[in-house]
């Protein structure tokens, strides 16, 4: 950090702590959802969710990297790591649901994102890149998310997980 650092640097760290946790949980799920996959539609789901779980713990990693650039410590702790995160740990009992938990999931990660880059405004630019970097990766996992749902075959379940996270029918 240098004399020029605008941004409160300890609100910053705990933006970023609050961050590291939600991918952290993302993580977790989607390498859940990559085990769990099971039906026709599983193998190519499967492996979406492995990527996205791989690239969850990539923005990890580089949120963790932030924070110790800015003198704070990434909170890693296992305790409470649910209640730190923006976006809840649900497993889901089939495909369809696996989908919809990690679009909702991804959806509150944009928002969060998408929330901390307005408030980094110009007062933090390494930060504030750092995280449109992430938040990009994040809107193309919710887009290739809205897909999978959408080639999954119709049933009144996945209508009403339509219905919960907005994507059309069409």
């Amino acid at each position: 950090m240098t004399q020029g650092y605008a941004a409160d640097r300890i609100t910053v760290v705990a933006l970023l702590n609050a961050a590291l946790a939600t991918e952290l949980v993302c993580f977790l799920r989607y390498r859940r959802h990559h085990f769990m996959a099971q039906g026709m539609s599983a193998t190519g789901a499967a492996l979406e969710f492995i990527e996205h779980s791989n690239q969850e713990l990539g923005h990890a990693d580089e949120l963790a990297a932030r924070i110790v650039q800015l003198g704070g410590a990434p909170d890693f702790s296992p305790e409470g790591l649910a209640t730190r995160s923006h976006a809840e740990y649900v497993a889901g009992n089939d495909l369809s649901e696996m989908i919809v938990e990690d679009l909702v999931a991804e959806r509150i990660a944009i928002d969060s994102y998408a929330a901390m880059i307005r408030y980094l405004g110009d007062d933090d630019p390494t930060t504030r890149r750092m995280l449109e970097g992430i938040l990009a990766t994040e809107e193309e996992h919710a887009d290739d998310l809205a897909s999978l749902l959408k080639e999954l075959s119709p049933s009144s379940r996945r209508d009403v997980a339509v219905d919960r996270v907005g994507v059309s029918n069409s």
